[in-house]
């Protein structure tokens, strides 16, 4: 069990520099990311009344993800000039 929870922390902990080594590339990726966490809190709050399947979960973070940074690619940030 500490094994598993030592592999869980390591792999996030590479997930974040990931992240936030893209997250000034892509500009709705923040705005992605914070409808993950939502929808995350969602799933956990709900969790005793309605067990959201795996495979619904995993389509909803990658569409969440996926069109945050299409999204980003789509319409580009405006400069400002000043």
């Amino acid at each position: 069990m500490y094994t598993s929870n030592i592999f869980a922390i390591l792999g996030l902990r590479s997930l974040y520099f990931l992240v936030s080594g893209i997250v000034d590339k892509f500009h709705y990726l923040k705005v992605g990311l914070a409808f993950v966490l939502i929808f995350i809190g969602t799933k956990i709050m709900i969790a005793s009344i309605y067990k959201v399947p795996i495979l619904i979960s995993l389509a909803v973070i990658a569409l969440l993800i996926g069109g945050s940074i299409i999204l980003s690619i789509l319409i580009p940030k405006k400069s400002v000039e000043g």
